[in-house]
């Protein structure tokens, strides 16, 4: 079974203390951190592409372009969503956006490339 266009996956999760701006340290408030909202949004997308990758490959994220529209406060229920909508060789790119009760609190695009995990760290390490 192949990955294809239009393909999705989603995450769910509560706006905890450590997801705060607070907490992050991205802002002052009890509500939920645009660096919590673009991390989740990369976990949607790298968990809808593992499973069509061959072992010791993965992916790592290169772009994400975001808007974070509203605020959602500690303790709301959010769901974030990845909707593949391009692929080229290794390069992937995904329609982002998180979700509370009151509808889509943030929405972008975010690019990932797949590489050799052990080369990766490698490199990274050197």
């Amino acid at each position: 079974m192949e990955i294809s266009i239009g393909q999705d996956y989603t995450v769910e999760t509560i706006v905890d203390k450590q997801k705060t701006a607070l907490s992050i340290g991205s802002g002052t408030l009890d509500v939920l951190a645009t660096p919590a909202v673009a991390a989740l949004m990369e976990e949607a997308a790298w968990k809808l592409v593992a499973p069509y990758l061959p072992d010791g490959i993965t992916t790592v994220g290169t772009k994400i372009s975001i808007d974070h529209i509203r605020a959602t406060a500690e303790g709301k229920k959010i769901t974030a969503k990845a909707v593949l909508i391009e692929m080229t060789d290794r390069k992937y790119v995904f329609e982002v956006s998180v979700s509370d009760e009151k509808g889509i609190a943030a929405k972008g695009i975010h690019e990932r490339f797949t590489v050799k995990a052990d080369r990766f760290m490698e490199k990274a390490r050197s």
